[in-house]
């Protein structure tokens, strides 16, 4: 008798084979699932050495440790969110934030809130960014030398940098922004449907408990996708139980999202009452104890760093803020992935945390009086765009108004022609962008203009539409 796929006897051999397959499957691993449980509890987190060098109630402020012989004079104080612990940012050596800025020369310091209790239910917004953050800032200028310094703000944290640098423009060099809620106005958030102050009222979740508890929020995080959450990473852990690298770090991301923290309570309701269900920040309207947080006063250089696929914090709830504030140096980069995953991908850490460590470089050496002089100065000249290298080292595109007679103006300001300066001048390219560049023979603006968009993601190792965006603004 033939063995073929309707022959009823091969159909039963074949079940017999699957399911003795699969009986001893489930016997191997269930030999290692008690050791399996044991890494689940015992795995390691934040492991980058770091000393705390302020505190204040439940705040820490910790400074991480050098990893590299020479540091950026400008440190970057990571000003994280008042939800979950920040060690999803330093989640392991191979996927952390904090370790792809010190490797990259980097002065690091971080926000750990740490929890509110009962006593912190009255915090408000003005506590935590005029007093907190402030004292934080000052701790870190004072430590480093700097007038002023730079700032990623992440998540909830990264709302709150942008009403600091509003309120204080003086003391940033720059401001940095990743997945951070700044304007909701029907972006398609769920977060920002669920909202809604039709269906909801943060002040009964607070008046039964003071602050917000952390369960509450956990599980409605995990209900934006509940097929996700409750079901398939369960089988990808069956799935993978023999891997202990994935076991590992399964392991860490579950700790990440057991160990939630309450929100202070009036800080909670002023959040989801004036971001995002009166939208007063992006509308400029947005007070703190009665003053004006005016983002018109944000013009450092500014960059965004965006989850394409953020479902907590579409990308449509942060790019418009670019064109409300002052800052005409401004940069994106917009990466395949979610909002947890800016943190902790692998593509992540290979695409994205290289280029804003880049991007801080590039636009740490200006001060502010010095970037505000040289602003002015180029604003009379007729250039359209500022871009900063150094101290006394700052390119620019000119415009129309750019004539023969405006050279020796220009080069009184350290300003010199777009077309002849270095490929590294444009935004985005970095030294490691560049050396690659260079190796094909693109070296300068002009050289890159009159390239075409294969060669250029080639030889960067970039995708073609980051190849494309350094194309134009080198036109």
């Amino acid at each position: 008798m033939a063995d073929s796929p309707t022959n009823p006897w091969a159909l039963a051999l074949n079940t017999q084979r699957e399911l003795l397959d699969a009986g001893t499957d489930a016997v191997d691993k269930a030999d290692i699932a008690a050791d399996r449980v044991d890494r689940l509890q015992s795995v390691e987190v934040g492991q980058t050495p770091s000393e705390v060098v302020y505190t204040e109630n439940k705040l820490e402020l910790l400074h991480y440790e050098p990893i590299t012989e020479e540091q950026n004079d400008v440190p970057i104080l990571v000003i994280y969110a008042l939800i979950n612990k920040p060690f999803i940012l330093d989640l392991q050596p191979d996927r952390s934030v904090v370790r792809r800025l010190l490797e990259a020369g980097h002065d690091v310091y971080l926000i750990d809130w740490n929890e509110p209790s009962r006593l912190d239910q009255h915090l408000t917004l003005d506590d935590y960014v005029n007093r907190y953050i402030d004292n934080c800032v000052d701790v870190v200028r004072e430590r480093s030398d700097q007038d002023a310094i730079n700032v990623l703000g992440y998540c909830m944290g990264g709302t709150m940098s942008a009403m600091y640098a509003a309120l204080h423009p003086e003391k940033l060099r720059t401001l940095g922004l990743m997945a951070a809620g700044l304007c909701f106005d029907d972006t398609g958030g769920v977060l920002e449907l669920w909202g809604d102050e039709k269906y909801y009222d943060p002040e009964e979740v607070t008046d039964t408990y003071g602050n917000m508890p952390a369960d509450v929020l956990a599980t409605g995080f995990a209900l934006m996708d509940p097929v996700s959450n409750f079901v398939s990473k369960y089988v990808r852990f069956y799935d993978n139980l023999e891997n202990e690298d994935f076991v590992e770090n399964f392991a860490r991301m579950e700790r990440w999202l057991d160990e939630g923290i309450d929100v202070a309570g009036e800080a909670y309701v002023e959040f989801l009452e004036d971001i995002y269900q009166d939208n007063k920040l992006y509308h400029n309207e947005l007070e703190l104890d009665g003053q004006h947080v005016d983002i018109r006063e944000i013009d450092m250089p500014f960059l965004q760093v965006i989850g394409e696929y953020d479902h907590l914090i579409p990308p449509e709830a942060s790019k418009p803020f670019d064109e409300v504030i002052a800052s005409e140096d401004t940069a994106t980069v917009e990466h395949s992935t979610g909002h947890i995953g800016l943190s902790v991908s692998g593509s992540s850490h290979d695409a994205v945390w290289p280029e804003v460590a880049e991007w801080y470089h590039h636009r740490s050496g200006l001060s502010v009086e010095r970037r505000r002089e040289i602003q002015a100065a180029v604003d009379e000249l007729g250039a359209v765009e500022v871009d900063v290298v150094g101290e006394e080292a700052v390119e620019i595109e000119i415009g129309e108004a750019g004539s023969e007679s405006d050279g020796g103006a220009v080069a009184d300001t350290g300003v010199e022609a777009a077309g002849e300066a270095d490929v590294e001048s444009v935004d985005g390219i970095g030294p490691t962008y560049a050396d690659r560049l260079r190796g094909v023979g693109i070296g300068t603006v002009a050289e890159l203009a009159a390239a075409d968009p294969e060669t250029v993601a080639e030889a960067a190792n970039v995708g073609r539409t980051r190849a494309e965006g350094w194309i134009e603004q080198a036109g």
